[in-house]
């Protein structure tokens, strides 16, 4: 079969157009064809063949210049052509060009998977001599509803809406139908598009002016095949609402300490019933590194892909078959689950038990089953080395590989033997792949559930990995073990965020396409229909601390443009690169840290270099060796002298550059530090000159370029909704990509983007945005509003329009208004915490509003056990609670 594509495209000298024909409908694997311009590139086209047996071919069209993409169409979607012509020898397809379109959005799997859920189908088959095909995308339909056509011939309806021929959506939002052609009267057609309803009427017509077409003389066994553009309707934008807990969070009748995935599907049953249509978590991947309650941190997993063995729903796995067993251990999980919170360490244990003693009792039957082959199948590239890696933890009682006497790099001959089921290797990991094949099934029904309900299941992808993952271990090329990632100082930390991971060494994963990242989000899709890029400024630059460092504020941006000794001094200050790099310790600065202790701190810690100036002795030079000098030594004099000395290393006016020792950065926040106290008043105002072009202006265009570098291909490579984490210290250019690329944005009013406000204005909020009203890492809503008694009487007064003294603590009918307020915004998304949508009720909350929280970023060491207090069984049958939250949504108008 030929198939002839016409494109209309204008390009400027030098450029060309290349059709690129996707092989089982991925861009992975193309086929390049190069199109021939016929009037001097404004019109493109080009003839291929293709088997008869070919069903439909997918494609996109890009623009090159001397053998080098430009740019290329938007890829999620590409253009699909049904081939479902019998007769047809000849295809004629008239193609407009499709760049990332601004309802990107409604062509996300939360929409078309979940939300708008319907079934897509090929093309019915055509039978005619002589056809005409209309393709057009039309994204704003809902469950049920189904597009058709009506226009000015007997073929079409002649107007009549009650004979509008109906269409087929055979690609996400594209709807095709085929027409005879020999049955056309006029030369030129005239149509519109109609939305038919779920009672089979004629909802809505599309807005405009009639559409045209004018046919060519069609031979005998050929298909027209116009590609039309999108269908518009005079219909309001799609609002959701939703709830976030983090999966170990909730709590049934029937788990055991902890949420699981079996939990999951109820609490999207939940969600459904309140008339919510998202459900956000926290990360579930695999954080098992210790075996201790440390690991139970979200956000620093040993896996990208694995996920976490506690979120096991033992009552969907077989019974064991030891009753002495068996008892044993739901006698125990009955007793977990009781706990007000999670007991990390036992329930571990507990479902590690369960599994092993199950694993012995069915395991070997099971690996044989094609099922699992399936799984091991698609998953065996990390599958291995993570068992591998679970293996030699255990083996070896460390997760730090370095440590490792043996197998610091795992070898091709360890994966290729782990792999095989017929290897001894193979059987030592094999209960690894057990587990995850069970946890893999479970969360996969859980997301089918979800989407069975209409609810999106919103996932979160940590920007870091553990210095102790497989990644790390397996990839060490992708990453650098010499940095830390984390945060400069925010209203979460004031000495900034360390979070450990390692930073990513981009150059090489953009030498590859990000194909690291692909796999990752792609591995995600399978599980989620949205997801929250955690802190998404790290794919501008992240903030990098140095190994040695145990606090946030000797970190610099990376990458970022450092500043020469001759430009730090063009801003008239009069820098002195060893006095301005090296910490600044006088007699009167020790006084004011120590106090008491200053005298010891002189005597053990510093040592002195010429009048009242001191430097650190070479043994306690570095954060990390006061660390270590000060472990185990918890007294509360221990505790302020070591911190103190963390301040002394931290007092610097400038950090020199990672990579170029020539070049200097300013460090964080240090207006607040003694350094900058000692300047001169005219040496503070150059450097505050300095220290604000450098952080707010210097690198925008720089850091817009990093991202778009990156970002474009990870938000294509699949068909979940992108929102993102953009909290913190953030430079114009994050609003400019995310715009850009459609991102949705975070939107907290307590915590507005804009820094000459104290609170958002709700009805600003972009649609592209989450509104929200607290994360995971803040306090609740009703923790915040006793945090600070002033500014929650400012907010009650100017926000909320009351005149009285606000009340403490927050009563309900106040929550509930708030809570109305962030639904009514024009927020796509709304979506709240748990604590926060119990908050309105003041019978069904938890009494001690402090027992609410979830994290603590400013502790490192912070233990994550947040559990419901209420069942979801509980949740369920609070009927009037569930019939204020139902009304509350349908009245904001979200669906």
């Amino acid at each position: 079969m030929k198939i002839k594509f016409n494109l209309e495209y204008k390009t400027v000298y030098g450029e060309d157009i290349v059709l690129n024909v996707m092989a089982g409908g991925h861009n992975d694997k193309v086929s390049r064809h190069a199109m021939k311009t016929t009037n001097n590139g404004q019109s493109w086209k080009c003839d291929i063949d293709m088997p008869a047996t070919t069903t439909h071919v997918d494609y996109y069209y890009s623009v090159e210049h001397e053998g080098t993409q430009l740019r290329h169409e938007w890829v999620v979607v590409p253009h699909r052509l049904d081939l479902a012509a019998i007769k047809a020898t000849r295809v004629t397809t008239y193609d407009h060009w499709n760049d990332l379109p601004d309802d990107s959005y409604l062509y996300s799997s939360a929409f078309t998977d979940c939300v708008s859920l319907r079934e897509r189908e090929s093309a019915p088959v055509a039978r005619y001599d002589t056809m005409v095909q209309l393709k057009v995308r039309a994204p704003q339909l809902r469950t049920g509803e189904r597009l058709a056509v009506v226009g000015n011939e007997p073929v079409l309806g002649d107007w009549d809406a009650d004979k509008a021929v109906a269409m087929t959506e055979h690609n996400y939002n594209e709807w095709v139908v085929t027409l005879d052609a020999s049955l056309f009267k006029k030369p030129v057609i005239e149509f519109k598009f109609v939305i038919i309803g779920t009672d089979g009427k004629t909802q809505v017509w599309e807005t405009g002016n009639n559409r045209t077409i004018f046919p060519p003389a069609i031979k005998s066994g050929e298909v027209v095949v116009y590609e039309l553009s999108q269908a518009y309707f005079p219909l309001y934008p799609a609002k959701l609402a939703g709830t976030v807990v983090p999966i170990f969070s909730l709590r049934s009748q029937g788990s055991q300490g902890v949420g699981d995935f079996g939990d999951l599907k109820a609490m999207v049953d939940w969600v459904a019933s309140t008339g919510q249509r998202a459900l956000q978590v926290l990360p579930i991947n695999d954080t098992t590194i210790t075996h201790t309650w440390s690991d139970s941190y979200p956000y620093n997993s040993i896996s990208i892909y694995a996920l976490h063995p506690q979120y096991m729903d033992l009552r969907q796995l077989p019974t064991l078959e030891n009753q002495e067993e068996l008892t044993r251990l739901q006698n125990e999980w009955h007793e977990l689950n009781e706990l007000p919170q999670i007991d990390y360490e036992r329930v571990n244990r507990l479902k590690h038990d369960y599994m092993r003693l199950l694993f012995a009792q069915e395991g070997t039957q099971v690996l044989k089953s094609e099922q699992f082959k399936a799984f091991f199948t698609a998953n065996k590239d990390w599958l291995v080395p993570y068992a591998a890696f679970c293996h030699y933890r255990d083996l070896y009682g460390t997760a730090t590989f370095s440590q490792w006497p043996e197998h610091r790099t795992f070898t091709d001959e360890e994966r290729t033997a782990m792999g095989s089921a017929r290897t001894r290797a193979f059987k030592e990991v094999s209960y690894w792949y057990y587990v995850q094949y069970y946890l893999d099934k479970q969360m996969r029904e859980a997301h089918e559930h979800a989407q069975r309900q209409h609810v999106v299941l919103k996932g979160d992808i940590p920007i870091g990995i553990s210095r102790d993952s497989v990644e790390a271990w397996v990839e060490p090329k992708y990453f650098n073990l010499n940095g830390q990632a984390g945060a400069p100082p925010d209203a979460f930390s004031t000495n900034g965020q360390n979070w450990g991971f390692p930073t990513y060494n981009w150059d090489t994963m953009l030498a590859d396409g990000c194909t690291w990242w692909v796999k990752r989000f792609r591995k995600m899709s399978q599980y989620f229909d949205a997801y929250r890029i955690d802190h998404v400024l790290g794919f501008f630059r992240i903030w990098e601390i140095p190994i040695d460092a145990v606090h946030g504020l000797l970190g610099q941006f990376s990458p970022s443009q450092g500043m020469s000794a001759d430009e730090i001094r063009s801003y008239g200050l009069n820098f002195q690169e060893q006095l301005m790099t090296e910490p600044f310790i006088a007699d009167w600065v020790l006084d004011r840290i120590f106090g008491k202790w200053a005298d010891k701190v002189r005597e053990t810690y510093v040592e002195r270099v010429h009048d009242d100036i001191y430097r650190m002795r070479p043994e306690y030079d570095t954060q990390r060796k006061v660390e270590a000098a000060f472990k185990g030594k918890d007294s509360d004099d221990d505790i302020w002298i070591r911190d103190g000395l963390y301040s002394l290393i931290s007092d610097v006016l400038f950090v020199r550059d990672r990579k170029n020792p020539n070049l200097f950065h300013p460090r964080i926040s240090v207006q607040f530090d003694f350094i900058y106290e000692a300047l001169y008043d005219n040496d503070k105002a150059a450097f505050n000159k300095l220290y604000n072009e450098y952080f707010y202006h210097r690198n925008n265009d720089f850091w817009y370029h990093e991202a778009m570098k990156k970002l474009p291909t990870l938000v294509q490579a699949t068909r979940m909704l992108v929102c993102a984490e953009d909290l913190g210290m953030v430079p114009d250019c994050v609003a400019w990509v995310m715009n850009e690329l459609r991102i949705l944005s975070l939107e907290i009013q307590s915590m507005p983007k804009d820094n000459h406000i104290k609170f958002g204005n709700l009805n600003a909020n972009p649609y592209r945005s989450v509104a929200t009203i607290s994360t995971h890492d803040m306090p609740t809503m009703r923790q915040w509003w006793d945090e600070d008694w002033d500014l929650t009487q400012e907010y009650y007064n100017t926000v909320m329009w009351r005149g009285d003294a606000a009340p403490h603590p927050l009563p309900g009918w106040l929550a509930q208004d708030i809570v109305r307020n962030h639904l009514n915004c024009p927020s796509m998304l709304c979506l709240l915490s748990l604590q926060d949508w119990l908050a309105i009720d003041e019978t069904l909350r938890l009494p001690d509003a402090d027992a609410e929280r979830i994290n603590i970023p400013a502790n490192p060491r912070h233990y994550w056990r947040y559990r419901m207090h209420l069942t979801i069984e509980e949740l369920m049958q609070a009927q009037a609670y569930n019939d204020t939250v139902k009304e509350m949504i349908n009245q904001s108008g979200r669906q």
